[in-house]
């Protein structure tokens, strides 16, 4: 159809996150549904656990995006050599520790099995390995094919986890859970990118673009335990301080509310790789930027106006009758997370400026969103209250520095 041709691979790749984010969405609303508040908060954790490991992996797909659009020729086949060594080396450490620590977290998480963390370390590697992947075709530009192994992780996950559920009834829940994610990140490894990768010992990056790239890396990495603390910190504490009927209830609660975080990934994923290229053109940035935040704005009033007026319906139409408690809290957790999304967008945008004092205020802020949850935890709306207040403030920083950046320029 000749209307379809003018949509642009960037329109298709925004249209394909939606899809991706509707069929994830679905994948947490029925296992919620068919699992019940207490079997859902141990798969919750698995959902989190995932979350955790997206934003690690973060750092090598936001590196190798960022150095696929500066890096040329030699140097990108050296630096992607690097980047797949050094991002297979952290995934089996990682993997390796979580399978260690298995009993603990059961203990510490008060989790039915630990065999659930012992088949999720088994994938950690791979979730580097197609992150590395995702970053050649986002700074590469190849949205079309980054869709594609979004897609296929989602719905993978969905079909098996699904599957195995109804066919092995006298498994453990969390145990099929653990068997879906991991699967799914055999099928995320593909499409994969065509560039060569050699393995020679032939090392063409400069000693400066080197320097470039580990100060980038490291500054993201830091960003990124940022967003894990402020991300997902309140989901393993309330785990560990409430009983597993309540931490289902908020899951359902924390899942509901972060859709507009979710949807906001995508304008991520589009931003990045256009403010890195304006900025090596020399053309202004902001207006790109403008952009987005006006799209995420517009989002987040919707969302949150909708949890205002229709808590308990949508409580009902998405997880049933069994979460409807949790109903009154959920336009105040949706206001939180908008917060976050927004001051997220500015973060990432000085981030590929190579400016760093956003990432500060992130990691404080989480910091202080833990701090707050940790001696204000009597019932769940006080934990919600807590991270109205620090991502309140948190959005209030980056604010004042974008336009006193702005200012100076």
């Amino acid at each position: 159809m000749p209307y379809l041709r003018k949509i642009s691979s960037e329109q298709w790749f925004m249209i394909s996150a939606l899809v991706v984010n509707a069929g994830n969405y679905i994948y947490n609303l029925i296992l919620g549904r068919i699992l019940g508040p207490k079997e859902f908060a141990d798969a919750a954790i698995l959902i989190t656990f995932l979350l955790v490991l997206s934003f690690i992996a973060m750092t090598f797909q936001l590196a190798t995006a960022k150095f696929s659009v500066l890096f040329e020729k030699a140097t990108f086949t050296s630096f992607l050599k690097k980047s797949y060594t050094y991002a297979l080396g952290v995934g089996v450490l990682l993997g390796v520790t979580i399978i260690v620590l298995s009993k603990n977290l059961q203990q510490i998480l008060q989790t039915q099995s630990y065999m659930m963390f012992v088949l999720f370390g088994l994938g950690i590697p791979l979730y580097f390995i197609m992150s590395v992947n995702r970053g050649v075709l986002q700074g590469k530009k190849r949205f079309g094919k980054l869709a594609i192994t979004y897609q296929t992780e989602m719905w993978s996950r969905l079909f098996l986890t699904l599957s195995l559920i109804v066919l092995f009834t006298n498994i453990a829940s969390s145990t099929i859970v653990s068997v879906g994610i991991v699967g799914s990140l055999i099928f995320g490894l593909f499409p994969f990118a065509e560039e060569k990768i050699s393995f020679k010992n032939v090392d063409n990056i400069s000693s400066e673009d080197l320097v470039d790239v580990k100060i980038f890396f490291w500054l993201t990495a830091f960003y990124e335990f940022s967003q894990i603390i402020i991300n997902n910190s309140d989901i393993l504490l309330v785990k560990h301080y409430f009983e597993s009927y309540d931490a289902g209830l908020y899951a359902s609660l924390a899942l509901i509310g972060r859709v507009v975080y979710f949807v906001a990934w995508m304008f991520v994923m589009l931003l990045l790789p256009k403010v890195v290229q304006l900025h090596k053109e020399g053309k202004p940035t902001t207006s790109v930027l403008s952009k987005y935040i006006l799209y995420i704005g517009v989002l987040a009033f919707i969302i949150v106006v909708s949890c205002y007026l229709f808590p308990t319906l949508v409580v009902q139409l998405l997880f049933g009758d069994a979460y409807v408690s949790i109903a009154p809290l959920l336009w105040k957790y949706a206001i939180a997370t908008s917060l976050f999304a927004i001051s997220n967008i500015f973060a990432y945008y000085f981030l590929s400026l190579d400016n760093y004092i956003p990432v500060i205020f992130s990691a404080l802020f989480g910091v202080i969103q833990i701090v707050l949850i940790v001696f204000f935890h009597e019932n769940l709306q006080q934990v919600v209250f807590m991270q109205m207040y620090a991502m309140t403030l948190l959005l209030v920083f980056q604010l004042v520095y974008f336009f006193g950046v702005s200012r100076n320029k």
